[in-house]
């Protein structure tokens, strides 16, 4: 008797479980608030602190800091001159700002008053940044100079110095870590994924992106061993394996995408044009399309929070474009937001 009973508690459990799997791939995702946060300047990488549910972003010459729950600006770092991305540190109660403008500089920041600590000299264009935990170090890419710039997270932010800066033999975007020594790096003028061995400090694989190309975007599932690359030109989100470097599904993408996000068993791609793209995996490797969600238009770069599984957007209102006219249309002064994203009747 105790053993049957036993046997379908199993089963009950098993099929409970395999329906929340169920409905997470089922999921629909959908715009549920929008944050009127206005301030002046531009935007790139956007950062989520999952712990403390804080947003991260740079804004050309000031890093603002935005409550993820309620949109209440809580802080805002200045002396910037193009601010890219920032990496967070939260056992040494540090972040670090790229910052691509002049000869470059990584911008030391203090996690609670956000006084900045320090600046560090780096090379012109400092772009995509991130923390890997596993090796302990803040990682950089210099789009202009085509080089990995390192350097330990508990650096003298007043007369500290990067690490020699790795070759990487074409202009980086953007990157992701496997927790293991090895970096992938996305090389937009290449059509490649550099493949960095840490230890080495040497590139020791360059794998193509085709039938992609202008790869800008980059996330990695660790577990699955697949990075998740978002190119421009062809528009398309390359699935890619770590193991390897073979392409392992190729799907069709709006224009101006810029961040790859995993999330929830699916896969995101945000673009410019107003669409972000949520693809899920049918079967190993094979990844479809199951929906896009409309977002305002400039909604290109994105962050999410891992505890809440919500995904913040940033982007702004638009002057409507002249007839003829060539280029980006201006940004409507003060209009800046912060655009939330969920899976339906998520709390």
């Amino acid at each position: 008797m105790r053993i049957a009973k036993f046997a379908v508690k199993a089963t009950v459990a098993s099929i409970l479980i395999a329906s929340f799997q169920a409905s997470l791939a089922q999921s629909s995702w959908e715009v549920v608030k929008t944050f009127p946060i206005g301030g002046q300047g531009a935007w790139d990488y956007l950062t989520v602190d999952s712990q403390t549910h804080r947003l991260f972003v740079p804004r050309s010459t000031h890093t603002m800091v935005i409550d993820a729950e309620s949109g209440k600006v809580l802080g805002d770092i200045p002396g910037q001159k193009i601010a890219h991305g920032v990496a967070l540190v939260p056992r040494l109660g540090r972040g670090f700002i790229s910052d691509g403008g002049g000869d470059g500089a990584i911008v030391v920041f203090d996690l609670k008053s956000y006084a900045v600590l320090g600046t560090i000299a780096a090379k012109p264009d400092a772009d995509g940044i991130i923390y890997d935990p596993s090796i302990d170090r803040v990682l950089v890419v210099s789009g202009d100079k085509g080089v990995l710039m390192s350097l330990k997270p508990d650096i003298d932010p007043s007369n500290g110095k990067i690490e020699e800066p790795i070759e990487l033999g074409g202009a980086p975007e953007f990157l992701a870590s496997d927790g293991a020594g090895k970096l992938y790096i996305n090389l937009e003028d290449k059509d490649q994924v550099a493949v960095v061995d840490i230890k080495a400090r040497k590139v020791v694989a360059r794998w193509p992106v085709t039938p992609g190309g202008a790869p800008v975007g980059m996330a990695i599932d660790t577990k699955r061993k697949q990075l998740l690359i978002g190119c421009r030109k062809p528009q398309n989100l390359i699935v890619m394996s770590t193991a390897d470097g073979k392409v392992l599904s190729a799907l069709p993408l709006g224009a101006g995408v810029d961040a790859t996000k995993f999330e929830q068993n699916h896969a995101f791609a945000s673009c410019r044009d107003g669409s972000l793209s949520v693809a899920a995996e049918k079967s190993p490797g094979t990844y479809e399309i199951v929906q896009v969600v409309k977002t305002p238009a400039g909604a290109r770069t994105m962050g999410v929070d891992t505890t809440t599984h919500k995904i913040y957007l940033p982007t702004a209102e638009f002057e409507a474009a002249k007839a003829g006219g060539s280029g980006r249309p201006a940004m409507k002064p003060d209009s800046f937001m912060i655009v939330v994203v969920a899976a339906h009747g998520a709390p």
